[in-house]
């Protein structure tokens, strides 16, 4: 096992945005976070990611493990041309600082592109690639540490169906490859389906509901149902929210 999140809970401003959340992600794993907007699934990943702090609970990780997340914009440096803003973690944090030398650097970074189906663009710069080319970028450089946990937040956010898929064939294949554990938040079905083996679905805080994916389509579950169906009727209110 290498995730586990035990009775988690955040509040901000008197409102638990999480309240007593608890899940498991094993080794070669993807959970799949949905709910709808503002149920707490990017609070939860930046808890994870240690860029918030909890009020009350446990994220428990085995001894050495390296968290990593990719951003739903990206969250590239302009300024940076791609080689270095996937070089940025192992040049910067003082746990990697002086640990490669530069060609051991420039040969892990091409390694990367490769896993993502980029090869020679190094050199680009942000802004002359598209949004599913920086999505890929933003992959690699969260899987420049060989992480085994690796967050994603909305990782299909703003693309087309077909570069959305090839994304999502993205999270499969790193999952497979790194042996890693895996969160996805997305509202997206085509990610449920293709990318993720099983999925919790917050509202209001908690997790109202928690299993297969094929369980989760299947409209037994009342707040899944209405997920599913996108229906303004049900469980859920969304009506001013």
């Amino acid at each position: 096992m290498t995730l586990e999140v035990k009775n988690l809970t955040k509040i901000f401003d008197n409102k638990k945005v999480l309240d007593n959340v608890s899940f498991k992600v094993e080794n070669g794993q993807t959970l799949g976070v949905v709910g709808f907007s503002g149920s707490g699934k990017s609070t939860l990943l930046k808890i994870i990611s240690g860029i918030l702090e909890k009020d009350s609970g446990e994220i428990i990780l085995p001894n050495n493990s390296e968290v990593a997340m990719a951003f739903q914009y990206s969250a590239l440096f302009d300024f940076l041309d791609v080689y270095d803003n996937i070089a940025f973690p192992l040049v910067e944090r003082k746990e990697f600082r002086g640990k490669y030398s530069k060609d051991e650097i420039t040969k892990i970074v091409s390694q990367k592109l490769q896993m993502v189906g980029l090869e020679g663009i190094e050199e680009k710069f942000p802004s002359e690639l598209s949004g599913g080319m920086q999505k890929r970028v933003g992959f690699a450089r969260a899987i420049v540490t060989n992480p085994n946990v690796i967050l994603y937040d909305e990782p299909t956010s703003g693309l087309d169906p077909v570069t959305s898929t090839m994304i999502e064939d993205y999270i499969v294949r790193l999952k497979r490859e790194l042996n890693a554990s895996c969160v996805v938040v997305t509202h997206q079905l085509s990610t449920i389906r293709r990318a993720v083996d099983y999925v919790i679905m917050l509202y209001q805080g908690k997790i109202v509901f928690d299993g297969k994916v094929e369980d989760f389509l299947n409209n037994k579950n009342e707040y899944a149902r209405q997920f599913v169906t996108a229906s303004i009727q049900g469980p859920m209110n969304i009506i001013g929210k």
